[in-house]
C-alpha cells in the first residue's frame, strides 16, 4: 500500500473473532468476483476524443467500470497535500468551531454543507429518514478501538472550494470526455466530496441507491440518475473501498431491506468491492446498488467524488434537501452551477500547459469569463448550495 503522508489518528488493531473471519471470506470471495469482471482498464479515447464504445457497453452492463492509471503521480501528491491540509483544520466534534489545534474550524463560516464527522466504525445514516430515507438498512457497527478519537471526518461537501487540486482533477479532459460520451455533451455538474475512510475508524455507508425524483417516471432508464466518478488516491481493496451489486441499476428501487432479511447480514450475495490502485478513478452509476462496510483494516481509502447529470433529467426540475436546499432548474440556475467547470478548466490549463483542456460545450463561446484567480476563488465560496441533486 502506498505510504500515507497525512496527519492520521494511531489507534491499536482489534481482533473481531468469528465475525471477522466471515467477514475476511466474504471479501475474498467478491474479490475473486471483481476481478473476473471485464470492465477495467485505461480510459481509451479515439482521435476525435470519443470514448471507446467498449467501454461504454461493459459499464452500461455491470453500472461501474475501473479506469486504470488516470491520475499522475505529480496530480497525486497535489491532492495529498490539499487533503492533509483539510486533514488538518476539520472541527474536532459536530458542533465544534474550532480544529484540533485551536484555531477556527474549516467550514464554519460556509452556509453549505460541509464537513460530516462520524463516530468510528459507525454507521451514521443506516436504517434513518435522512436522505429521502434511501438507507433503508443498519450495517454492522464493530466496537471502536482502544484511544480512538470521538469523532473522525467522513466527508468533506463542497470540495473544490476548498482544494485548487481538487477543482483541477475535476476537470481532467479524459474523465470529462466519460462524462460526455455516457451523458451527453450538454451534461450538467451534480455535487463534489472527499470522502475519507480512515484506517482502523473509518464508519461505513449503509447500502442504498441514489436518487430520488424519476424512479416512478415513465421514461426513467439505466442512467436517468447520473453517476458519480470516485477518483483513488491511494487505491482500495475490500477492506476499505466500495461495494456495488453489479446490474442493480437497471432495476429501478430495489428493496434493499428485503434484500438484507433474506441474507440474514449486511453482506449481501453477489455484491463486489473495488479494487483500485493509485490514480485510478471508478465510474459508478448512481442507481446501483452500493454501500461500504467499517474499515477495520490498517489502510485509508481517500476518494475524491464527482458527480454528473444528463441535462433532460435535470431541466425544469424542482428538487433538493439532501445536498441543496430544494431549487427549481433552470437554465440560469444550471449555467451558475456549471460555472465550477469553467474554472475548473482554465485552473488546470494553469497547472498542466501542455495538457489540451476539455471544451465544455455548452459554455464554449463563453469561456473567456471563467478565468481562475482571486476573484474566482471567492465567487465559489458555498458553490454547493447549488448543486443539482436529483
Amino acid at each position: 500500500m502506498t505510504t500515507v503522508n497525512l496527519p492520521l489518528p494511531e489507534v491499536p488493531a482489534v481482533d473481531f473473532g468469528e465475525e471477522e473471519a466471515e467477514m475476511a471470506r466474504y471479501k475474498e470471495e467478491g474479490t475473486a468476483r471483481a476481478l473476473a469482471m471485464e470492465n477495467r482498464g485505461p480510459i481509451v479515447l479515439d482521435e476525435d476524443g470519443k470514448l471507446d464504445p467498449a467501454i461504454l457497453e461493459a459499464y452500461w452492463h455491470y453500472g461501474f467500470y475501473i479506469f486504470e492509471n488516470v491520475i499522475s503521480a505529480e496530480e497525486r501528491a497535489d491532492l495529498e497535500r490539499d487533503v492533509a491540509d483539510v486533514l488538518e483544520r476539520v472541527p474536532v466534534a459536530p458542533d465544534a468551531k474550532v480544529d484540533r489545534h485551536g484555531r477556527p474550524a474549516l467550514g464554519i463560516d460556509l452556509k453549505g454543507r460541509t464537513v460530516r464527522l462520524t463516530k468510528p466504525l459507525a454507521d451514521p445514516l443506516g436504517g434513518s429518514d435522512q436522505s429521502y430515507g434511501r438507507h433503508q438498512v443498519k450495517m454492522a457497527e464493530p466496537e471502536a478501538p482502544e484511544g480512538a478519537p470521538d469523532y473522525v471526518l467522513q466527508v468533506l461537501l463542497g470540495s473544490l472550494q476548498h482544494s485548487d487540486a481538487c477543482l483541477r482533477l475535476y476537470a481532467h479532459p479524459k474523465l470529462l470526455a466519460v462524462a460526455e460520451a455516457v451523458n451527453g455533451p450538454d451534461f450538467t455538474p451534480f455535487n463534489e466530496g472527499l470522502w475519507v475512510k480512515h484506517p482502523r475508524l473509518g464508519g461505513s455507508v449503509s447500502w442504498h441507491q441514489d436518487g430520488w425524483t424519476h424512479w416512478d417516471s415513465p421514461d426513467l432508464d439505466a442512467g436517468t440518475h447520473g453517476f458519480n466518478f470516485m477518483a483513488q488516491l491511494y487505491g482500495c481493496d475490500a477492506a476499505n473501498g466500495l461495494w456495488v451489486v453489479p446490474g442493480t441499476h437497471k432495476q429501478g428501487k430495489v428493496d434493499i431491506a428485503a434484500m438484507m432479511d433474506a441474507e440474514g447480514s449486511d453482506r449481501l450475495p453477489g455484491a463486489v468491492p473495488y479494487i483500485c490502485g493509485p490514480g485510478d478513478v471508478a465510474i459508478t452509476n448512481r442507481q446501483i446498488v452500493h454501500g461500504s462496510f467499517a474499515n477495520t483494516s490498517p489502510n485509508i481509502r481517500v476518494t475524491l467524488n464527482a458527480g454528473f447529470h444528463r441535462r433532460k433529467s435535470v431541466y425544469g426540475i424542482e428538487s433538493g434537501g439532501v445536498h441543496n436546499p430544494v431549487s427549481f432548474y433552470d437554465d440560469a440556475y444550471i449555467t451558475r452551477r456549471a460555472r465550477l467547470l469553467m474554472y475548473g478548466i482554465d485552473a488546470r490549463r494553469q497547472r498542466f500547459p501542455e495538457e489540451t483542456p476539455y471544451v465544455y460545450a455548452p459554455l464554449a463561446d463563453r469561456a473567456d469569463e471563467y478565468r481562475w484567480d482571486a476573484a474566482a476563488k471567492a465567487d465559489i465560496k458555498d458553490y454547493n448550495l447549488q448543486d443539482i441533486g436529483i
